[in-house]
């Protein structure tokens, strides 16, 4: 059976909330509550294949402290831009 759209939604939006890392924890909650909604298909799964990327990984990406691959640079600088403040 195939997930229904808002069950994917709020799927990924609590898979953002708990990370692991506090810190990971409240960038991708910021950024979920901005952007979920909004997203189409192909950024969802982008995003859904993003989350499973190691914590300890996606903090350094998010934060600019190292590159993130190419196939998620568009979406880690889109996450740093929405979710860190200043």
């Amino acid at each position: 059976m195939s997930e229904s759209p808002e069950a994917r939604l709020k799927r990924l939006h609590m898979r953002s909330m708990r990370r692991g890392i506090k810190e990971m924890d409240i960038l991708l909650s910021r950024y979920a509550e901005a952007e979920l909604a909004g997203m189409d298909a192909e950024t969802l799964d982008l995003y859904d294949a993003l989350l499973w990327e190691n914590d300890q990984d996606l903090l350094v990406w998010v934060t600019g402290q190292q590159p993130a691959p190419a196939k998620y640079a568009g979406l880690v600088d889109r996450i740093a831009r929405v979710a860190t403040p200043g």
